[in-house]
């Protein structure tokens, strides 16, 4: 019998050591490495991949193209993020904290899949849970197979039979090969399950779509090769106090990682959500001060957001600064070209911003609906629910332009709104009589607070 070779594997990027260190060299992480059994022999595979020739180097221009199509997984969300559907042979993986939504989005994505052979391998619930999850969400299709099983050696001879053309695996985490003698989960056990299915899926050219853990602090469980080895990485992300969902692309091969899908968490699945204004944006009867809407634009889509600010005097001395769904250094400096260009005494008064509906927006269109909610709750001036903004806002107090400012005037006039605030060097290359709402540019924070105010 041959010796049984141990290492050790680092559990944030999986780096390789032969013996224990206390800080990773590769990641400069401390306490991270773990040992584990490695015996590679191939008397123990038991399974033989399919052999896809011998490849020969060729140019690029005498590559052929085939024409192959993107799998359409009748989910308009999740098309969208992944860049107009799946392509085939690619491995996807999914990633979200626990009880987030991810096993029902898949379940979900293999039900609808109509005309197409999933075959859906779970490691973590029966098959008697699985059609349980599945007559909850109302969904049924003849075409969709379960495979409770945890061995790769058993899963490959199941895919030879049935031939899918899909392959959801729920997890990778829990999934174990013969070849590596550690416990499901390990860093050794991951990489290689990954490495297996992500070759069948190239030689076959049947896509893969991973489900994956994270670790307590939000990265995909397991090494950090991991997301290398795959061609999509998505995050699956929502608060728990909110039903909506986020999917978002990390990376991807085939498509843009700005794109975003959302969803509302229901009792009956995961439901679609076309218009995410609908959302964003609440409904209230009367004006409140310290409410700004904002124009901004995820990937593609534009979307209308609201803006919350609440200022008030500082009870304790030091004034607070705290923001939900908006970077707090980038109040800061907003706070700060108002105090200093504009002459808003906010250095001594608490400033908290919060941005509806549970998301996090990075686009920086919206600081001017951030200055306008900020000085709307100073002075506890409602500004009108039929106004919004799309600009930037410099270090020197100017509006600055923002990025395709037509489709954010265009879906600021399909939901209502009677006017929209942009930045007078936007409004150059556009044309006003096309749009039947106000289009009103302004260049200094002082014209635009004499406007609204004044």
């Amino acid at each position: 019998m041959a010796k049984i070779k141990t290492t050790f594997f680092c559990q944030n990027c999986g780096a390789q050591s032969p013996k224990w260190l206390g800080k990773c060299p590769s990641c400069a992480e401390w306490n991270t490495f773990v040992e584990e059994v490695i015996q590679r022999e191939e008397v123990k595979r038991g399974y033989r991949m399919p052999d896809a020739g011998n490849r020969k180097p060729v140019k690029i221009s005498d590559v052929s193209m085939s024409n192959e199509k993107r799998i359409d997984l009748h989910d308009q969300e999740l098309n969208r993020v992944l860049g107009g559907g799946l392509v085939p042979g690619s491995v996807v993986l999914i990633g979200g904290e626990p009880g987030i939504g991810k096993s029902t989005l898949m379940l979900q994505v293999s039900l609808h899949c109509q005309g197409l052979k999933v075959l859906y391998v779970t490691g973590e619930e029966s098959d008697q849970q699985i059609r349980m999850r599945s007559d909850r969400i109302g969904m049924k299709n003849e075409a969709c197979f379960i495979l409770a099983e945890t061995s790769t050696q058993n899963i490959f001879p199941c895919l030879d039979e049935i031939k899918p053309d899909l392959i959801v695996v729920d997890s990778i985490q829990t999934l174990s090969t013969q070849v590596i003698d550690s416990s499901a989960g390990s860093i050794s056990q991951i990489r290689e399950c990954t490495a297996e299915l992500q070759k069948y899926s190239k030689t076959t050219n049947i896509p893969v779509i991973l489900i994956g853990h994270i670790t307590k602090d939000g990265t995909i469980a397991g090494p950090k090769i991991l997301e290398h080895m795959v061609d999509t990485v998505l995050q699956f992300e929502g608060d728990r106090n909110y039903g909506y969902r986020i999917l978002r692309a990390v990376k991807n091969r085939f498509g843009s990682t700005s794109e975003l899908g959302i969803y509302e968490m229901q009792d009956r699945g995961l439901r679609q959500v076309s218009n995410p204004s609908e959302i964003l944006l609440s409904q209230r009867d009367e004006n409140v001060s310290g409410i700004a809407i904002a124009a901004t634009i995820e990937g593609l889509r534009p979307m209308l957001i609201e803006t919350q600010a609440l200022v008030s005097s500082a009870a304790y001395g030091t004034p607070q600064r705290s923001s939900t769904g908006f970077d707090t250094r980038r109040l800061n400096m907003l706070l700060a070209v108002l105090e200093k260009r504009s002459g808003f005494r906010l250095g001594v008064k608490d400033v908290f911003l919060n941005i509806a509906g549970g998301i996090r927006v990075d686009d920086p269109a919206i600081d001017l609906a951030v200055v306008v909610a900020v000085l709307s709750s100073n002075d506890d001036v409602p500004i009108d629910n039929k106004i919004c903004f799309a600009a930037e806002v410099g270090l020197s107090g100017e509006i600055r332009p923002v990025t395709r400012i037509e489709p954010r005037i265009v879906e600021a006039e399909k939901l209502g709104f009677e006017k929209i605030y942009i930045s007078q060097y936007n409004s150059k290359g556009i044309s006003h009589r096309k749009f039947k709402i106000q289009v009103a540019p302004v260049k200094k924070i002082e014209e635009l607070w004499v406007s609204l105010f004044r």
